[in-house]
């Protein structure tokens, strides 16, 4: 018999389509997986409203757990309560600096966002000296970045409460 752990570990394997680096896991929009009347519901919810690689996520769900002898399930789309970035793990956090990505960061003051942006280390060389460059970077959920003292791009993966 399959139990949720399995079927967890099973998800750390599943990646964000636009993030390859993070798992589903990661990400935080997994919120509950449980066995109804003979059925595992995979509980997901989305980054934001339209996301785009919510498709993809959940045919990837299905795939993998399929692979692994896995036929009695189905992904559940729960929109409340919202998705937040505080929903990252601390690892996933890790995996996006790794990987290039700023973190989301606290942005204590929402009226200077969309001025200059918050301030934002560069994931290059640590730097605090960056501007934001466009509100929109490669995907609707990151904005583009520059460091000022190493000149390298990046993204920083906006914060959403």
């Amino acid at each position: 018999m399959v139990e949720a752990a399995q079927i967890r570990l099973l998800l750390e394997q599943v990646n964000d389509p636009e993030i390859p680096v993070l798992s589903v896991l990661d990400l935080g929009v997994v919120q509950k997986i449980y066995l109804e009347a003979n059925q595992w519901i995979i509980e997901l919810t989305p980054t934001y409203s339209g996301c785009p690689a919510m498709q993809q996520i959940e045919a990837d769900i299905l795939s993998k757990l399929s692979e692994n002898g896995i036929e009695n399930a189905r992904v559940k789309h729960v929109l409340s309560p919202a998705w937040t970035t505080d929903w990252i793990s601390k690892e996933g956090r890790q995996k996006l600096l790794l990987y290039g990505i700023a973190p989301p960061v606290d942005e204590v003051d929402k009226s200077t966002l969309f001025a200059s942006g918050p301030t934002v280390n560069c994931p290059k060389c640590s730097s605090t000296n960056t501007r934001m460059v466009s509100l929109f970077g490669s995907t609707a959920c990151k904005a583009h970045y520059q460091c000022t003292e190493c000149l390298e791009p990046f993204d920083y993966f906006k914060c959403l409460k």
